[in-house]
């Protein structure tokens, strides 16, 4: 099932075939999405790449993720239950998304120092690697003294490169045979690599140090900037095509693959250009959380009017509750405009309140109040019939299943083990 092909090979075989499919990374955003993809990939049959950020799955030490309150452990027999329970039979990466120092929110707004900072990105990814993750995303740019401005090309190498060095050696002091997977460089403005010649000649130096250096990988994706920019619950950035190919064609020149981020709420017209544009994967994660909530609330207003009919007696409260855990998780932050004015939170108007609830419901989902209110309303829908998260599920599934459709990523499981076999 999961270890029946190295993502080195899938990644390979994507870059390198005649017929161009683009890979899809999915935020791990909650267990109802964890059973769509894998539903998903058994029934079109092709290979999952889940990226969890640190702030959603990373070590108890740190406190642990958002998402059903995993850490590294729990996240992966979480994913090992559902396939046993569907009867999974594909294949299934797990991978680290922004890894590295500063990565978690408390650490950059402590503002750690860099030596204290590296010490627990490299907790964080032993972690990973002693759970089984296939690929670890390296990326030390969210360093809180730079801020936005663009952090030392140098110091991002040298960073990089210590930061694999010692995910090998924990590889080795563990005895472990299973390659790990690397993807370097971000999406970032502060991360340094803005242009096409600094893209390419961090690359080429990553590719002279491991060609130089035995035991140092070739990382698998570098990440470019295609112009892609998430904000509120759309995508305000400027797709260009003519950079996203330049990017693509100087990544496979040194043998990777061209992965990009912030890919959700793209038209299907932008998705289907990643094919002849040659993108070798797109990350898609919050997209994926707003469905689910904006699903939450469609069933809400179902559970209102039949209460409305005297059929449901006792209404649940999750409306409020997942409203105002929401507004006060202060993770609107990362991802509002200035065209949104949050200066009184109690002051809010409706709108608002929705807007911020379809963005930041999915980090609530595993806080008690919330999931105690969620359970209600599904035991409240089951009294009328109808399986809310069976519903839910299915929301998810039509999202994903746009992404293989314009991915050309039906089959594509099949496709890589006829051609490695």
């Amino acid at each position: 099932m999961k270890n029946q092909i190295n993502i080195k090979d899938v990644v390979k075989y994507v870059v390198n075939a005649d017929e161009r499919s683009t890979l899809l990374g999915i935020g791990p955003m909650s267990e109802n999405f964890l059973r769509a993809s894998l539903e998903s990939s058994k029934e079109k049959d092709y290979p999952l790449m889940y990226i969890a950020s640190r702030n959603q799955v990373d070590s108890y030490e740190f406190g642990g993720g958002y998402v059903f309150n995993a850490d590294q452990k729990v996240f992966k027999e979480h994913i090992e239950a559902i396939c046993k329970e569907i009867d999974y039979d594909n294949v299934y990466f797990l991978c680290r998304d922004h890894g590295g120092p500063w990565q978690r929110d408390k650490e950059r707004n402590d503002h750690l120092p860099e030596e204290e900072a590296m010490e627990l990105a490299k907790k964080s990814y032993k972690a990973d690697i002693l759970n089984g993750f296939d690929l670890l995303h390296i990326d030390p740019t969210k360093d809180p003294e730079v801020m936005l401005k663009v952090v030392d090309i140098d110091v991002v190498f040298r960073r990089t490169i210590e930061l694999i060095e010692y995910c090998e050696q924990v590889r080795a002091e563990y005895g472990i045979e299973k390659e790990i997977a690397y993807e370097v460089g971000t999406e970032e403005t502060a991360g340094g690599l803005t242009s096409m010649d600094r893209y390419e000649g961090f690359i080429k130096r990553i590719k002279e140090y491991a060609d130089t250096h035995e035991n140092f990988p070739m990382p698998v994706f570098i990440v470019g900037q295609t112009g892609t920019l998430t904000r509120l619950t759309k995508n305000v950035g400027h797709f260009n095509y003519e950079n996203s190919a330049e990017l693509s064609r100087i990544a496979k020149k040194y043998g990777v693959g061209l992965k990009e981020h912030n890919g959700d709420y793209l038209s299907e017209a932008k998705l289907l250009a990643h094919l002849p544009l040659g993108i070798t994967a797109m990350n898609v994660a919050p997209a994926f959380g707003t469905i689910e909530t904006m699903a939450l609330l469609e069933l809400l207003d179902v559970e209102d009017k039949f209460a409305e009919l005297g059929k449901i007696k006792d209404l649940s409260n999750l409306r409020e509750v997942i409203t105002h855990a929401s507004i006060y998780s202060m993770k609107w932050k990362k991802w509002l405009t200035d065209e949104v004015d949050m200066s009184n939170l109690e002051a809010l108007d409706d709108a608002t309140k929705l807007q911020i609830t379809e963005l930041c419901g999915h980090y609530t989902f595993s806080t008690p109040e919330v999931e105690a209110e969620i359970n209600k309303l599904m035991d409240n829908l089951k009294t009328i019939n109808i399986n809310g998260q069976r519903y839910i599920i299915d929301k998810l599934k039509e999202e994903m299943d746009k992404h293989v459709r314009c991915f050309n990523m039906q089959g594509l499981t099949s496709k890589i083990k006829k051609a490695i076999s």
